[in-house]
């Protein structure tokens, strides 16, 4: 799993957020890269009741080896209680955009 990249998917409340997550998650070497894709509609249950929310969208390049340090970062940025945080492996990828998320993730080169 240690080199295994990860597409990580991660709703927020706003754009300040979003961008917050995505700056420091990248800029700490934790994600490669991080989409902010606006526009969703979330609805869900919480507490007993179903409800619908405008969110955002992260999706979060990274990989195995540094996800349990990602997901403890978004935990401490993020505003919700329970973040949604899932990770899904990339199982084929361009063999060039693969050694960049891994040149990009963990210590410095």
């Amino acid at each position: 799993m240690d080199s295994q990249p990860l597409v990580v998917y991660c709703t927020c409340p706003d754009q300040a957020v979003a961008e917050r997550i995505a700056e420091t998650v990248v800029g700490e070497r934790l994600a490669a890269c991080a989409n902010i894709v606006p526009g969703l509609i979330s609805i869900y249950r919480w507490q007993g009741q179903v409800r619908r929310d405008s969110e955002l969208l992260l999706m979060i390049k990274t990989r195995g080896v540094v996800y349990a340090l990602l997901e403890a970062r978004i935990r401490e940025l993020h505003p919700y209680q329970v973040p949604e945080i899932v990770a899904l492996p990339i199982q084929v990828g361009a063999v060039d955009y693969l050694g960049w998320i891994a040149d990009n993730t963990g210590a410095p080169v």
